[in-house]
């Protein structure tokens, strides 16, 4: 998958002058990338569009001017982008209730182990997470994922785990907009 490039990224002014007409054009390829899965869980398969989002609101945000902090911005985000022939994917574990977050996010720590996609075929390729946010105790409602498919467009996404198993086909659309990510890379 292809990363941001730093000449890919403006100082904070000049995105701040744009950023409407960005933010709009962002808005609408994530939700050509999101997939709700059950009550619980929501993939939005991330590409250098949306990363380049991501560090241009840092920037803004944070009002970032030197350089070595841009570059730093740039490595932390496009690490998370997929390899080629591999799809990055943010999870976002969403439960309202913080009480039954705490209790859940404990309860739901193999997570990782069965959180998949599927290609054509029925395969499973299984999602690798970042080790970092899976606690001992408890995992992160936010999770940044991997998948390698090999190039291979995934036309399902699911999870296995008993108490919240489920599967969302994609559709055309979706299909079409992991394609053309694959295609980038």
């Amino acid at each position: 998958m292809r990363t941001v490039a730093r000449r890919e990224i403006t100082d904070w002014q000049t995105y701040e002058d744009a950023r409407d007409a960005i933010r709009r054009e962002v808005m609408r390829e994530k939700e050509r990338r999101r997939v709700h899965v059950g009550d619980h869980l929501t993939f939005l398969f991330e590409n250098a569009l949306t990363m380049r989002y991501q560090v241009q609101e840092m920037v803004r945000a944070e009002r970032i001017v030197r350089e070595r902090d841009i570059e730093h911005e740039l490595a932390t985000y496009n690490a998370l982008l997929g390899g080629p022939g591999e799809l990055a994917a943010t999870l976002l574990i969403e439960i309202d209730d913080p009480e039954a977050r705490a209790r859940l996010l404990r309860e739901w720590k193999d997570l990782p182990r069965h959180v998949y996609v599927e290609v054509e075929g029925g395969a499973r390729v299984p999602a690798r997470f970042d080790e970092g946010q899976v606690g001992e105790e408890k995992l992160s409602s936010v999770q940044y994922l991997k998948f390698d498919v090999g190039g291979r467009v995934p036309v399902a996404v699911g999870c296995d785990l008993a108490p919240i198993a489920a599967r969302t086909v994609l559709d055309a659309d979706r299909r079409a907009a992991l394609e053309a990510d694959l295609r980038d890379g």
